[in-house]
């Protein structure tokens, strides 16, 4: 029983990381100049973003298909589950844009060359729209939890 609250635990606190680095991130993205000065802020967000991303993946999985919940069967049949893993896919395909970005930046970087900052309003936009969908998500997951069922 310890386990299944541990990772119950690590889900939730892995969305609140979640939800603050995709913030954090739109905020950098906001205050990089045109020079690229402010660009190291938002590389340290995006690796939050994506280590939390990676936390959320992992235990999600574990939750839901390694018999640390529920059971797969309830979570295949249950339509919060399906619209929280619709959310998941939106934000991933939000995220190609920004992505492809920052490593262009990051290879950039490290070759001390200048970035392409064009598109940081859009991708800070983005953030915030990823946000909302993060939200989205928590909500699903309570009800899941709560077995709400429609219909």
């Amino acid at each position: 029983m310890a386990a299944h609250w541990l990772l119950a635990a690590v889900h939730l606190l892995a969305y609140a990381l979640a939800l603050w680095a995709v913030l954090a991130r739109a905020s950098a993205f906001r205050r990089v100049t045109a020079d690229g000065g402010g660009a190291r802020s938002v590389l340290l967000a995006d690796n939050v973003w994506g280590v939390s991303a990676i936390i959320l993946l992992l235990t999600g999985v574990m939750r839901a298909f390694g018999g640390y919940e529920k059971g797969t069967d309830y979570y295949l049949h249950q339509p919060l589950f399906h619209l929280k893993m619709g959310v998941f896919i939106l934000i991933l395909l939000l995220e190609i844009a920004p992505m492809r970005a920052l490593i262009k930046w990051r290879i950039a970087l490290g070759r001390q060359a200048p970035i392409d900052v064009g598109s940081t309003a859009l991708f800070a936009r983005i953030c915030h729209v990823e946000a909302l969908l993060i939200v989205l998500m928590v909500v699903a997951a309570t009800g899941m939890a709560r077995a709400v069922a429609f219909g």
